[in-house]
């Protein structure tokens, strides 16, 4: 333990965002957001549709360009070293924006091109993720004949062919049924258990509740409060009321 906070005590945070605006035909979809994850953590962010989230990530992994701010990925900044930042982070988005006529190997091979990955790296550690995930079966099949779920393990598998530092994922669940949500749990945390660093984006409070030690709500594009996992749960309510009441939405 003592060797952990000593460790701990001089690692730079995983994100450290600081006064992180962006907008859109004059309106503000994130508005001064000030916001650290450490290293090491599962950190969830909640809020409504159009609350800030996915633009928050974009302008994490360079997708969108911000008005104002700075951000940096384990003290890299993701404007001025942006090759270097872009490596440390692997992503899941939402929307599936893979082309569905590849093959699943070849899907997450291009992937790992890109990040520089040597062919025989790449055919190594491919095998590693298509086995963490249990896709090994599928890996010849076009996406297209992919089911939800498959679809689904196989974006966050691509997200992880170059073994990033943070994994970034917005509604890795989406859309799947219930035994298929739980099997990818269960690989969420034994991925955290193995040392990454995750963000979760979901509208699944109990996603939220079961993963994450702590977790962000935005509303309006700003930071409505930071919850730790004791208050999750505050006063004795559900995350789903705390949620709410915390957003105004409670009636």
């Amino acid at each position: 333990m003592i060797l952990y906070i000593k460790l701990t005590k001089y690692m730079k945070p995983a994100i450290n965002i600081h006064q992180l605006s962006k907008t859109y035909n004059g309106t503000n979809a994130v508005d001064d957001l000030s916001l650290t994850i450490e290293s090491g953590e599962f950190f969830g962010i909640l809020g409504h549709n159009g609350a800030g989230k996915t633009t928050t990530i974009n302008c994490i992994t360079g997708i969108t360009k911000f008005t104002e701010g700075r951000i940096e990925v384990f003290g890299t900044d993701v404007v001025k070293d942006y090759k270097d930042a872009r490596k440390l982070i692997g992503l899941s988005p939402q929307e599936f924006n893979a082309d569905i006529f590849a093959p699943a190997e070849k899907i997450v091979d291009y992937v790992g091109g890109y990040f520089g990955m040597r062919k025989a790296d790449r055919a190594k550690r491919l095998d590693v993720v298509f086995d963490m995930l249990n896709l090994q079966e599928h890996r010849k099949k076009s996406f297209r004949e992919l089911s939800g779920g498959l679809k689904r393990r196989l974006i966050l598998a691509r997200a992880l062919i170059h073994d990033p530092k943070l994994l970034i994922l917005d509604e890795p669940t989406a859309g799947i049924d219930v035994e298929q949500r739980h099997a990818l749990w269960k690989q969420l945390e034994e991925l955290h258990a193995g040392g990454k660093t995750i963000i979760l984006t979901s509208h699944y409070l109990e996603e939220v509740e079961r993963l994450c030690s702590r977790a962000a709500i935005m509303h309006k594009g700003k930071l409505a409060r930071i919850l730790t996992r004791e208050e999750f749960k505050d006063g004795g309510n559900s995350l789903e009321e705390t949620y709410l009441k915390i957003t105004g939405s409670l009636t």
